[in-house]
């Protein structure tokens, strides 16, 4: 079974192109949700964050996530510190998963940064999302009520576009022109052996 990256800078349609895999009965792990839930609890991470930030990240229990936007999008130290604790528990997360996903010829891990963290070492294929910039901002602004400054600081915090671009196995655009569905299921062929 091939394990499959699917990343794009925030924005970009991953979760969308996902919906789709989703469709064609292909399993999806969300490494962003996986995330979300581990910050919540997993005892390690929570330690170990609180080290470096203080207990305040941690609320009456609960991570408090406006304070880890704050530390994390306004400084990329941070957010590595971030990513170091956060991500080997969710590859753990994902090669457990995988145990389970018997019955395709591959399965689909979203992420939004597989280069950032190394994962893209333990994926035979990686497939990037890409838009326009313009077209991002705009999507984000109006999915999560954000400033287009806001936005454009997370942005500056991911790889550029070329850089997932070079990085990348094969490249989707969703740029609104671009029929983004034929695409996809040329990619389902082609990792379904089926080319």
């Amino acid at each position: 079974m091939k394990k499959v990256g699917v990343t794009g800078g925030i924005g970009s349609g991953k979760s969308l192109v996902c919906r789709i895999f989703r469709c064609l009965n292909v399993p999806v792990f969300s490494a962003d949700n996986e995330a979300k839930t581990l910050l919540e609890t997993d005892l390690e991470i929570r330690l170990a964050l609180t080290g470096f930030f203080g207990k305040k990240l941690y609320y009456s229990g609960k991570l408090n996530k406006k304070m880890l936007a704050g530390i994390i999008f306004s400084d990329r130290k941070n957010l590595n510190i971030v990513n170091n604790a956060v991500h080997p528990a969710v590859l753990e997360q994902f090669t457990k998963w995988c145990t389970y996903q018997t019955k395709s010829a591959y399965v689909i891990m979203e992420a939004a940064i597989i280069f950032e963290t190394g994962t893209d070492s333990f994926l035979d294929k990686v497939i990037n999302i890409s838009a326009p910039e313009a077209i991002r901002i705009e999507r984000v602004c109006n999915r999560d009520s954000v400033s287009k400054e806001k936005v454009i600081e997370r942005i500056n915090n991911q790889l550029t576009e070329k850089e997932r671009k070079e990085k990348a196995d094969i490249n989707l655009v969703n740029d609104g022109k671009m029929m983004l569905l034929p695409q996809v299921l040329e990619v389902h062929k082609l990792l379904s052996g089926n080319i």
